[in-house]
């Protein structure tokens, strides 16, 4: 295959999450988070695992940076604990956790890594989540307080701020499923949280420009969604499904207002007490970049009877089944077509829009550390695969403005546990000994060269 060259000033990075790698949960004055009481349920995490030690992230930031400069990273995006800083959602603030952000963006800064900070990914204070969580209004309110807290302390260093991380997965998996925390299976709740967590981001973003702190963005886990068959049936179902996917969120956030769809689907289970007058203007907030995290696109087709016919047509049952091919360690179906697709996609619906690949990434089953080496040769086929998909999308006149790889390290996958690795950095969990695997030696000759061999 052709070597790539990626434009001048491409920002290579990569990503990790707060609760996944912090760990000291009880530590420094932080609150409990929804995260420390769902895993705490029996069963709603794989084999009881918590994020009460993940990586030991919160003790070992330093080596961690370390890590970070030998594999010559421009950025790194990680997220802060809201817990840590206010340990009940609202109200006085905890100057030991902002001491621990302190510290972990001066030692970015000194090895010349840009901080990329997000402010939610998804672990609400439980005093909050106590008083209805993302489906109460106040919720966002408290969001933007806490956003001007860490936007002050923090706006001097840290230029690139995302508000919240994928708001399908803390809405739906968290109050509709029930996958995730709160473990809540209430679709009206979850159509409340979804327009809260966007007037959260509204209102976070006018207090981050308020505190003249940099950038504003956020990160949706946007996908390409594509049909089972041509039929209309199928075709009808893909609608719906980019709807709730991608257009729930893309439309309000650039245009101010909700598909006309997306507003009859969530009529269909409460009404719309929860759209206030003027919240499609503080929504629409300008974006200096669009956070994109994707790693598979998303097959479906109308539900079949016996009979091979779509079983209720005109409902929403829906099977999700991607082709036969290679998938990674969560079942996800490997295309990085999906990702040139999903650029344009919104190059061509958002003219003029910047977006940056914020997540991206492959679990496998990788290997023992062999002689000090783990050899995921998956993962590096899975991250050239995409990066070449990126680069066709720059090619195609997408505004591209960086790449930030999932995960550093492996650590704690939600409602898996630590059964399934995205890192680029091996971690013994027993141990806390990290080791860099083939794909973090790949990924540093990629940054190196500004492309691909």
């Amino acid at each position: 295959m052709s070597g790539l060259r990626f434009p001048d000033g491409f920002v290579w990075g990569a990503a990790t999450a707060s609760y996944q790698i912090e760990g000291s949960t009880g530590e420094d004055g932080r609150g409990p988070s929804i995260w420390d009481t769902f895993a705490a349920v029996p069963d709603a995490v794989t084999d009881g695992h918590t994020g009460e030690v993940a990586c030991e992230h919160y003790l070992r930031y330093a080596d961690d940076v370390a890590l970070m400069s030998s594999l010559g990273l421009s950025a790194y995006r990680f997220s802060i604990a809201w817990p840590r800083i206010q340990p009940s959602g609202s109200g006085p603030v905890n100057s030991r956790g902002l001491d621990f952000y302190d510290r972990l963006i001066d030692e970015l800064c000194a090895a010349g890594i840009s901080p990329m900070a997000t402010l939610y990914h998804w672990d609400l204070p439980q005093a909050l989540q106590n008083r209805g969580g993302w489906a109460a209004r106040e919720t966002a309110e408290r969001f933007a307080e806490y956003a001007a807290v860490v936007a002050a302390k923090f706006g001097d260093r840290v230029r690139s701020w995302f508000t919240i991380n994928e708001p399908w997965c803390a809405a739906f998996l968290g109050y509709a499923s029930g996958d995730h925390a709160p473990g809540i299976t209430a679709p009206a709740q979850a159509f409340a949280a979804a327009h809260h967590l966007l007037l959260g981001h509204g209102l976070a973003a006018q207090a981050i420009r308020a505190a003249g702190a940099g950038e504003v963005s956020i990160a949706l886990n946007c996908t390409s969604v594509r049909p089972g068959s041509d039929n209309d049936e199928d075709i009808a179902a893909v609608e719906q499904i980019d709807g709730l996917s991608n257009r729930i969120w893309l439309e309000p956030l650039l245009r101010g207002e909700y598909p006309d769809d997306m507003l009859t689907l969530a009529e269909r289970f409460t009404p719309l007490w929860y759209v206030k007058s003027g919240d499609g203007a503080i929504i629409k907030q300008p974006l200096d970049v669009l956070g994109i995290n994707y790693y598979t696109p998303t097959w479906v087709r109308a539900r079949r009877n016996a009979q091979g016919s779509p079983a209720h047509p005109g409902s929403e049952g829906m099977d999700f089944t991607a082709p036969n091919g290679p998938v990674t360690e969560m079942g996800w179906r490997v295309d990085p077509t999906g990702l040139t697709d999903l650029l344009v996609r919104l190059h061509k619906d958002y003219e003029g829009l910047p977006v940056m690949i914020t997540e991206n990434g492959a679990a496998y089953a990788d290997s023992a550390v062999v002689d000090g080496q783990v050899q995921d040769v998956d993962r590096v086929a899975y991250l050239d695969g995409h990066l070449r998909a990126a680069h066709a999308a720059i090619s195609a006149g997408v505004d591209l403005r960086g790449y930030l790889a999932w995960s550093l390290m492996d650590n704690f996958e939600w409602a898996f546990g630590y059964t399934r690795r995205f890192g680029l950095v091996h971690v013994d969990y027993a141990t806390q000994r990290r080791t860099p695997k083939a794909s973090a030696d790949w990924y540093r000759k990629v940054i190196t060269r500004n492309g691909l061999a």
